[in-house]
């Protein structure tokens, strides 16, 4: 069975083409790399710095980091805040050589990433040490699949683009689309491109689903088992940890955006409460016992950092 891997590249445009061939492409690009018993998957936010989100969601879409450093600047900054707060453990720095490695150390310490090895932004050494890296543990339960893209294919009909985050997913499988109540049908999947039966966590899949229409389908949008997940429009954090760089308002009373999953919706601050927020959405969002979720600000006019903290929801 072939491995699967997805892996968040960060801070740069250009070493995701040396990594893959390109793949889907919008605000976020995708390159995958076959071979080996292994299918690697490399998300690259493409239209950050401008945008937000796009970062968010390939760290996200991302189990481990490639945080390529061909300098130290201010969008660097905001992507160490990002990848610290999303609490991703396990990756790598890729230096290119105007950069020394005591600068990086300086500029990673305190944060998740300062236990990242350190390699050069060398293709072939960055191939070797991403062989090294362990499949995905699998997680019990129903299947999840977040939507990152979706389209129309003749003869064919909707199809949705996504990582199997959870469990197994199986062709004619009855499944539910949140956070709406909207019944669908796996009719057939791919995997890069092969037809398959059936995939697993870890695995990029591509779904044809019976009983949508793409108009009807988003990013964020998830095809889920029913009652695999919650919907809610009021979300309670737990053990939030603010960003001591973020300089804008994010306390009681103030508008802010709330990043979940792929989903990034505006969102009042109702409560604050020691290590705990109490958040309203203007839409409700689709999520699980557990999942963390980001209170942002996308204008990053005199905030620095636009992440202004993590919490757990429950």
């Amino acid at each position: 069975m072939t491995q699967s891997l997805s892996v968040a590249l960060l801070g740069s445009k250009t070493i995701g083409g040396e990594l893959g061939k390109k793949g889907t492409s919008s605000d976020i690009t995708l390159y995958n790399s076959t071979g080996d018993g292994r299918a690697i998957s490399f998300v690259e936010p493409t239209q950050f710095p401008e945008k937000l989100p796009p970062l968010m969601n390939a760290l996200y879409m991302g189990d481990r980091v490639i945080l390529a450093v061909e300098g130290l600047s201010r969008d660097l900054a905001e992507t160490i805040v990002a990848i610290d707060a999303a609490r991703k453990t396990e990756g790598l720095v890729a230096l290119s050589e105007s950069v020394g490695k005591d600068e990086i150390a300086k500029a990673l310490k305190g944060t998740v990433l300062e236990k990242y090895p350190v390699t050069s932004m060398d293709t072939k050494e960055l191939r070797q040490k991403i062989a090294e890296w362990p499949e995905t543990p699998a997680e019990e339960g129903s299947a999840i699949i977040p939507i990152d893209h979706a389209f129309p294919v003749r003869g064919v009909g909707t199809v949705i683009l996504g990582f199997v985050r959870r469990g197994t997913i199986h062709v004619h499988e009855k499944m539910r689309l949140y956070p709406d109540e909207k019944s669908v049908e796996v009719k057939s999947m791919q995997v890069h491109d092969v037809d398959v039966n059936e995939a697993s966590r870890g695995s990029r899949v591509g779904l044809a689903l019976k009983g949508v229409e793409v108009e009807e389908v988003s990013r964020g949008q998830i095809v889920a088992a029913p009652e695999a997940l919650r919907v809610s429009d009021l979300l309670e954090l737990h053990d939030f940890v603010p960003c001591r760089f973020f300089k804008g308002k994010a306390g009681e009373g103030d508008k802010v955006h709330v990043s979940v999953g792929l989903k990034v919706v505006p969102a009042n601050v109702d409560r604050v409460d020691g290590s705990n927020r109490t958040l309203r959405l203007a839409q409700p969002v689709a999520w699980s016992q557990g999942e963390m979720a980001f209170i942002v600000q996308l204008s990053g006019a005199g905030v620095g950092p636009r992440i202004a903290g993590c919490g757990i929801i429950t």
